[in-house]
C-alpha cells in the first residue's frame, strides 16, 4: 500500500506557500518508462552511507501547504527522532524526479518527509520486527494521515514491511555535521542485522505536568470504545510527566482507527509512543 506522492507541487496545492518553494515544468506526456526488475539480492543493498551535503535548491522553502495543511521545513535534522507508521512507494514513480529534482530510484536506498532538510539521513527502525536501515531523504511526503515517512521499495523490503504496505517505525535523524555516524554498512550478500526488537507500542493521547489533566483526558475516553486507557508517570530531567496511553497497539490497522476516533473526540496531536 503506497501513500499519496506528490513530487513538484502544482501551484493550485500551493497556494500560501512562498513562491518559488515547488515549481512544475511543463511535461510532454510520455508512456511511462518500464521498470527495471528487482535486484538479485534486495536484502544485500547496503544503507545509505551518511555525509555532509549542502541543501538542495528545490524541496527546501521556509513553509509550504498542501491540502490545506501548512508544513514548516526545520533547519536542521540535529536530535530529530519521530515514531509512527511508515509506507512506501515503488513502480508508479520510478524514475520521476523527487522534491530535490533527483530522478527517484526505487531500488535505492531513499525515503520522503514532510519537513526534514533535504537532503538528510535517518535510520528508520521497524518497531514491529526491530529490523532497521538508513535511508538518504530527498523526496517531500507522505500527505496522508498518520504516516510519518515514505521509503522506497529496498527499504520498505529489508524492513520486511512490502506485504503489510505499512509499518510502526522509529525516524532518528542522521547529522553527520555534527559527528552523528550510522552503523557500518553489510558486506555484500549479507543481510542488515536487526537492531533490538521493541516492547509493547502504544497510542500517547497526551501528556501533562498536572496529573488532574491527564485524569480528566482518562475519564472522558473512557468508554468510548478505544481500549485500554491508562496513565503512566514518568520524571524527565527531573520534571514529572503524566501520559495517557492508550493500547498495547497490536498492529497499523488498529493505531489508525485509534487515532481517528481520538481525532472525532477532539484529540488531534496523538502519536505513536513506545513501552
Amino acid at each position: 500500500m503506497r501513500a499519496l506522492r506528490l513530487r513538484w507541487l502544482p501551484s493550485a496545492l500551493a497556494a500560501g506557500a512562498l513562491a518559488g518553494c515547488f515549481s512544475a515544468p511543463r511535461r510532454e506526456e510520455a508512456p511511462p518508462a518500464p521498470v527495471p526488475a528487482p535486484p538479485p539480492a534486495v536484502q544485500s543493498i547496503p544503507d545509505a552511507q551518511p555525509r555532509v551535503e549542502p541543501k538542495s535548491r528545490y524541496g527546501n522553502p521556509p513553509l509550504y501547504e498542501v491540502f490545506g495543511k501548512r508544513y514548516y521545513v526545520l533547519s536542521s535534522s540535529a536530535n530529530y527522532v519521530e515514531r509512527g507508521v511508515a509506507s512506501w512507494y515503488g513502480p508508479g514513480f520510478h524514475q520521476e524526479f523527487t522534491s530535490t529534482r533527483e530522478p527517484y530510484d526505487m531500488y535505492g536506498m531513499t525515503a520522503a518527509h514532510k519537513t526534514l532538510p533535504l537532503p538528510a539521513y535517518a535510520r528508520v527502525t521497524n518497531l514491529q520486527n526491530g529490523r532497521s536501515v538508513v535511508v538518504r531523504i530527498n523526496d517531500r511526503g507522505p500527505f496522508v494521515d498518520n504516516r510519518i515517512i515514505d521509503l522506497s521499495y529496498t527499504a520498505a523490503a529489508r524492513l520486511d514491511m512490502l506485504r503489510n504496505g505499512t509499518a510502526m517505525v522509529e525516524v532518528r535523524a542522521i547529522d553527520p555535521a555534527v559527528g552523528d555516524t550510522a552503523l557500518p554498512a553489510p558486506a555484500a550478500g549479507v543481510p542488515a542485522p536487526a537492531a533490538a526488537a521493541s516492547g509493547a507500542l502504544f497510542v500517547q493521547a497526551g501528556a501533562f505536568a498536572d496529573p488532574a489533566n491527564a485524569q480528566r483526558l482518562a475519564a472522558k475516553l473512557r468508554g468510548g470504545g478505544f481500549g485500554t486507557i491508562f496513565i503512566r508517570d514518568d520524571t524527565i530531567a527531573g520534571r514529572r510527566m503524566y501520559r495517557v496511553r492508550i493500547g498495547p497497539v497490536p498492529d497499523v490497522p488498529e493505531f489508525d482507527r485509534i487515532v481517528a476516533a481520538l481525532g472525532q473526540a477532539g484529540v488531534h496531536d496523538a502519536h505513536l509512543a513506545p513501552d
